[in-house]
């Protein structure tokens, strides 16, 4: 390698650390540059390194049909690697375990895999199983996987780039993607992609530079090229490629051409005729030729073009591979093909499309051929053919593509139908639920506007109803309700009379769920009803299931009979499970589980997340909306219920790094057990999320507040309070989040009017508090939707009316003992808190033995929590109150109850060494060290390594 010591280096750190086993980095790179410029050869490197390393190698490329073809660079590292006989058996076994992985192995069938349906839930689950796919093969070794031409891909490589970029953190996986810089115009579909994946912390981006003039005279020195370069080297502009084919035809010879693709075809014409005609024929088979279709299009004896290829080959144009051969360069291949006459080309990709026909190779291929030849009823048939195995790979996106092709081709087949076997509205329905399963259902809802404005009067009235139907329903999905409500009365007023059929069962669940966030929301329960019956009457069970989980909703917004909101959910996923409908299954489950917990059934709510959890793990939809929802879920029904230990393993797996709102999401529920802990990690985490906050404001709730709960552990009410104020700002008026808020805000406004020595600060602090507990008062009037407040709302709007009480001096015992009652549903922290308060309390009334008793109840919660602030603040209490100096947890009663391994741990942090040198004499990761030293901080009931340490040495751990 020459001149790319940089450049090789970026690329070895990355390599490097996703290598390392005790706490590995997970890292992308992307690596840009013009053509010809030396991509492929770092890359190849690198890859030589990485096997010396011990890294599996997995390489794909793209090419420059790929667009057509979803996933082609992964079908490209599923082949070799099932060819690799040292690499099989391992990734065979990972593949058995993930079904859905079949779709990528080659000659799949459509019979192939376990896909739940077709559309987005498909790519999620395809998505998830190879995300599964490279952590277990990571486990064995670490992974490289290239993906080569990324300029080339196609929409759903793009996503599974993306999708892997964002959720790749520990795994021992290091993932490196090239591209043409130069290639990138202003609307190419990588730009954007590119833009995103730079935002995230684990991706490095860097372009591949021009050669010196010094590193170029070294390169052609390394090709044997003696004597004066100088030609070559000022032509060649420091494109390694440009100068060996400048070196090939004779250097910077007078006279010569300087253009690269004259320049290339100096070489081509070097050949013999025969051996040119079989380079063009390859050139419109593409980069990668398959030399049995490639043979049969020249029509060439087979000892005839056998001779021809050794020619090809020895002059270094073509590069043998499995199956057939590649073109050295991509370059070469467009300078073949754009020299091809106009009528050559239709020939040539005529015959193509042929011989694919008659063997039923891919209809993306074959589709693409027919354009190129000009055969359009053909290709409109290929087109829809296409369509249904990009379905059947789940990938929405290249379905959409396709049914976009056929309907542009739609005026210009005489019988189009006859073609497409189905009609244009047919077609166009199909093409918008792509089109939304690929994350665009505003160009799904603009697409069926157009078709429903072209409906003549004497359209189907079933017809009319579908399109208004999935028109309202994806529009929904845009926020546009008062559009969808439209749609869909358009809707249900286009159904003909007579006997129910599907569409109406669809019409009516999907108006009923426009209705629930309109003024007419009273009117939902009744057409959800119609919806059931004419479900019931045509075996519709989705739309059946769909409309139990609109009831359902409307039940709990309504408040009318809850419990029935409950019943008619587990109806809903019941009926969505017979009827093989998973994403209703999972979100009917999910809301199961959140209604179950949010009326404090936290043992029901327990079971549900947990089962949910598992069908997304199962179905390999752990990462799908759904899956990312019912995960937080667990983990907080987990870390309510009071089971820290399992709810911070959960928030183990949140990713730190995030780069996208969703994953923030996920990430900020992590900091319920981090904050409450006092673990360090919560700190780590908070700056990624605070990158996001302005993006959502669901984020920004979770994420401010625990970060003003953090702010009030250690001691700064101030900056508590700039959280709380920005969130109150923010949030609507009937929004019950607003209570859990400024019951925060409160106890820092506490605080700070409990201060001596500061009455100015007391008074405004009162005035700020005052306004805090109208706000939140509010909140429990009454909403739009006649919204009734849930167990654990209830509980926060009492706490906040007994913090207002404190801020002015006022809180008494019996407040906060309506407090503690209010979380006993279940809610062990906030039980422990609200203890410590309500011991306060009785302490300055002089009631000392009921003080003690509540502070004694909070000190055993705190300690078998492992919540080390909320014990430290009991501890500092129990010695002004003199309750106790160190209460029923001080150290000697709880250093009997560590273990025998963490008691090993503590002698060793007493001794000052750190997590890696733990890790090291205990022969465990630093990752497992600092898991027990954080639990060993939280039994004890401090916070940092040197009081641990102090507690050993006093009690003697270390002789």
């Amino acid at each position: 390698m020459i001149g790319r010591d940089v450049e090789l280096g970026l690329l070895l750190g990355v390599l490097d650390r996703a290598a390392v086993e005790e706490s590995p980095e997970a890292g992308i790179a992307l690596v840009g540059g013009d053509a010809g410029i030396g991509k492929t050869r770092l890359v190849t490197e690198l890859a030589r390194r990485a096997r010396e390393r011990g890294f599996l190698v997995l390489v794909g490329h793209c090419a420059e049909l790929g667009d057509s073809f979803p996933y082609l660079p992964f079908v490209d590292v599923f082949r070799d690697a099932m060819r690799d006989p040292q690499i099989a058996p391992s990734f065979r076994r990972a593949v058995l375990d993930r079904p859905v992985l079949n779709r990528l192995l080659p000659g799949a069938t459509p019979d192939d895999g376990g896909m739940a349906g077709g559309g987005g839930l498909a790519q999620q689950q395809l998505f998830g199983a190879v995300l599964g796919l490279l952590t277990d093969l990571a486990d064995e070794r670490p992974v490289l996987l290239v993906l080569e031409d990324l300029h080339w891909a196609d929409r759903s490589t793009r996503d599974l780039l993306t999708f892997l970029s964002r959720v790749l953190q520990r795994e021992r996986v290091c993932l490196v993607g090239t591209y043409r810089a130069d290639d990138l115009h202003r609307r190419h579909p990588l730009r954007p992609v590119l833009a995103e994946l730079v935002r995230l912390p684990i991706v490095t981006q860097f372009g591949v530079p021009p050669l010196n003039h010094d590193e170029m005279a070294a390169y052609l020195s390394s090709l044997g090229c003696g004597g004066d370069n100088e030609d070559v080297i000022e032509r060649a502009e420091g494109n390694p490629f440009y100068a060996e084919e400048l070196v090939a035809v004779g250097g910077g010879a007078a006279g010569m051409t300087t253009g690269l693709s004259a320049l290339l075809f100096n070489r081509v014409e070097r050949l013999s005729e025969d051996a040119q005609q079989v380079l063009r024929v390859a050139a419109v088979a593409g980069r990668t030729i398959d030399d049995a279709l490639v043979r049969q299009v020249t029509g060439l004896p087979d000892g005839q073009y056998d001779e021809v290829l050794r020619e090809i080959v020895s002059h270094q144009l073509l590069t043998p591979t499995g199956d057939g051969y590649r073109f050295r360069h991509a370059l070469l291949r467009e300078a073949v093909y754009s020299d091809l006459l106009p009528g050559e080309r239709t020939r040539l990709h005529a015959a193509f499309a042929r011989i694919l026909a008659g063997a039923r190779g891919s209809a993306a291929e074959l589709a693409y051929h027919y354009l190129a030849s000009h055969q359009n009823a053909a290709a409109l048939a290929a087109s829809v053919e296409a369509a249904r195995e990009a379905e059947r790979a789940g990938a929405p996106a290249e379905v959409h593509r396709h049914l976009e092709q056929a309907i542009e081709l739609w005026e210009s087949v005489p019988d189009p139908e006859a073609q497409a076997g189905t009609d244009a509205v047919r077609l166009a329905l199909w093409s918008a639920g792509a089109a939304a399963d690929s994350g665009g259902s505003r160009r799904a809802a603009a697409q069926l506007r157009r078709v429903r404005d072209a409906l003549g009067p004497d359209a189907d009235p079933l017809v009319r109803a579908e399109v208004n139907e999935r028109l309202a329903y994806y529009v929904s999905d845009t926020d546009d309700q008062e559009f969808a409500l439209a749609a869909g009365w358009a809707a249900v007023e286009a159904l003909p009379p007579g006997p129910p059929t599907r569409v109406h069962a669809d019409a009516y669940a999907t108006y009923a769920r426009a209705l629930i966030w309109s003024e007419k929301h009273h009117e939902a329960p009744d057409w959800a009803r119609k919806a059931l019956e004419a479900a019931h009457a045509t075996g519709a069970g989705g739309a059946e299931a769909g409309a139990l989980a609109t009831l359902a909703l409307y039940h709990e917004v309504s408040g009318d009979e809850p419990e029935r909101c409950e019943e008619l959910l587990e109806q809903a996923a019941a009926r969505a499970r017979e009827a093989g409908d998973l994403p209703v299954e999972l979100r009917a489950t999910f809301h199961l589980a959140r209604v179950h917990f949010e009326r404090g059934h936290l043992g029901l709510a327990r079971t549900t997340a947990d089962d949910g959890v598992r069908l997304a793990l199962d179905t390999g939809l752990a990462w799908s909306n759904y899956g990312n929802d019912l995960r937080f879920l667990q983990m907080l029904v987990h870390y309510v219920a009071g089971e820290w230990d399992r709810a911070e393993a959960l928030a183990d797996g949140f990713a730190i790094r995030v780069g996208s709102v969703p994953e923030a999401v996920l990430s900020s529920f992590a900091l319920f057990v981090e904050v409450a802990r006092g673990n360090p990690r919560a700190a780590e985490r908070l700056p990624w999320l605070a990158r996001m906050w302005h993006e959502s404001y669901f984020l920004a709730y979770l994420g401010r507040g625990l970060n003003a709960e953090l702010e009030l552990w250690q001691g700064r009410p101030e900056r508590a309070l700039e959280h709380v104020r920005a969130l109150i700002a923010r949030l609507d008026e009937f929004d019950d989040r607003v209570l859990r808020i400024s019951a925060i805000g409160l106890g820092a406004l506490a605080e700070i009017a409990r201060r001596p020595g500061d009455p100015d600060a007391a008074r405004e602090a009162v005035r700020e508090a005052d306004e805090l507990i109208e706000r939140a008062r509010r909140t429990n009037v009454v909403g739009p939707f006649q919204y009734h407040l849930g167990i654990e709302s209830v509980a926060w709007l009492k706490r906040a009316e007994a913090e207002w009480l404190r801020v002015r001096g006022e809180d008494t015992p019996e407040v906060w003992r309506e407090v503690t009652d209010a979380f006993d549903f279940g809610y062990v922290y906030e039980v422990a808190r609200s203890r410590w308060r309500l011991a306060e309390s009785l302490a300055a009334g002089d009631r000392r033995d009921e003080a003690r008793e509540q502070w004694t109840l909070a000190v055993n919660a705190a300690d078998r929590l492992g919540a080390a602030p909320l014990r430290e603040a009991l501890r500092a209490f129990g010695r002004r109150a003199r309750l106790g100096e160190d209460g029923p947890g001080s150290p000697h009663q709880v250093l009997p109850t560590l273990t025998s391994r963490e008691r090993e741990v503590l002698r060793l942090v007493a001794e000052g060494r750190n997590n890696r040198e733990v890790a090291a004499a205990l022969f465990i990761s630093p990752k497992t060290a600092s898991v027990h030293v954080s639990n060993i901080l939280a039994k004890l009931g401090v916070t940092s390594r040197t009081s641990a340490a102090a507690i050993a040495h006093r009690e003697g751990l270390l002789h």
